[in-house]
């Protein structure tokens, strides 16, 4: 499709949105997906809008909380993924 969100029709705009909420019925790979290999339950999803922010706030507070690196340069307010901190950061 090579149409702007404004121009589809209700059907084409409810296609796309079922694709999106249930990628796998649609043979779409594991790797597209955004949420993989879940903490709790070990599967890979596709997670959208609020349910992506829930899940990304849990995981930094499961981070915090077990103390782990990520976790504690999170809760400093530091760089987590090694950027170098002398001047900036």
């Amino acid at each position: 499709m090579n149409m702007r969100a404004g121009k589809l029709s209700a059907a084409e705009l409810d296609n796309i949105m079922t694709v999106v909420a249930n990628p796998r019925q649609f043979k779409v790979p594991y790797w597209f997906l955004n949420r993989k290999k879940d903490y709790k339950d070990g599967k890979f999803s596709q997670v959208v809008s609020n349910q992506l922010d829930m899940k990304l706030r849990d995981d930094l507070e499961r981070l915090k909380k077990i103390r782990n690196h990520r976790g504690l340069r999170h809760y400093w307010g530091l760089c987590v993924r090694g950027q170098h901190t002398t001047t900036t950061g």
